[in-house]
């Protein structure tokens, strides 16, 4: 990987870790940090090698959302460059939202503002029970534009609404119940209960997995029934007949478990197709 300035990754096959790196400032994202977390998704998205990627901030808290100072910067700045730089971050959070790899965001110390676009973004999030989180962006006279879509979806309409026009602060086992993160545990128990579920999604198969966020992308987002009639039925014929669902079935009818799940092999779990 390339060298970053204001992240890290980490990568401990299949899993990518992409850790926030400037904990002198709570995470706290400029212009860089979305252009190399753009640009590592992209990467992370075609390495075959990797199967699941976890977001995670390095320091006391998980990301204190948009940097101050760049703020103010942009204060200054021409309505068109204030434009150009609000669509990189739009781009920031449509990759991850889009990756083909199922992503995991966990929050310790605090999501404030924009951060919790990343979570929202995500397919899963776990938070640590004294995690506080804040869509604070009216309270400096602003408003969470490009991460509005991903809320929305997490929360539905009317509790975004409320979150979002209030700034109320909430903790992880409130952020778990209003559906802004899948889970929330003591501070603790996160790294346990994060590896207990790369566990689960390890068995998986990586194509099936690619597959299935496919489908939910297309159903979620202005495709019509009858439409996924057609695109359903594709999917599932296309993937019964290649090598990863032949192997799947194959380890099922021989009680075993499938070759995918052997994350040690020099493959990475990956399943040839037959020709």
């Amino acid at each position: 990987m390339s060298k970053y300035q204001t992240i890290e990754v980490t990568t401990d096959k299949p899993v990518s870790t992409i850790w926030l790196n400037r904990p002198q400032v709570r995470n706290a994202f400029n212009l860089t940090m979305i252009s190399e977390l753009t640009e590592i998704f992209e990467k992370l998205g075609n390495d075959n090698s990797v199967r699941i990627i976890v977001i995670r901030g390095r320091g006391k808290a998980f990301c204190a959302g948009a940097d101050l100072n760049w703020m103010l910067e942009a204060a200054n700045y021409t309505r068109e460059k204030n434009y150009s730089e609000a669509m990189q971050l739009s781009e920031c959070f449509y990759n991850i939202y889009s990756s083909p790899k199922p992503v995991i965001t966990v929050v310790h110390g605090a999501s404030t503002g924009g951060a919790n676009g990343l979570v929202a973004a995500s397919d899963i999030a776990l938070s640590a029970d004294d995690a506080v989180f804040s869509l604070s962006e009216v309270k400096i006279g602003l408003v969470p534009a490009v991460i509005s879509p991903y809320i929305i979806k997490r929360l539905g309409e009317f509790p975004a609404r409320e979150l979002m026009l209030t700034a109320k602060r909430i903790h992880g086992r409130e952020a778990e119940e209003r559906g802004l993160v899948n889970h929330s545990y003591p501070v603790e128990e996160l790294d346990q209960e994060l590896e207990q579920l790369i566990e689960e999604l390890i068995q998986g198969g990586p194509e099936a997995l690619r597959k299935t966020k496919e489908l939910v992308f297309d159903a979620s987002n202005n495709q019509t029934m009858k439409n996924m009639i057609e695109k359903t039925a594709e999917i599932i014929a296309e993937i019964r007949t290649s090598g990863e669902g032949r192997e799947g079935m194959a380890a099922f009818l021989e009680k075993r478990k499938p070759r995918w799940t052997e994350i040690n092999n020099d493959q990475n779990g990956q399943i040839t197709p037959e020709k």
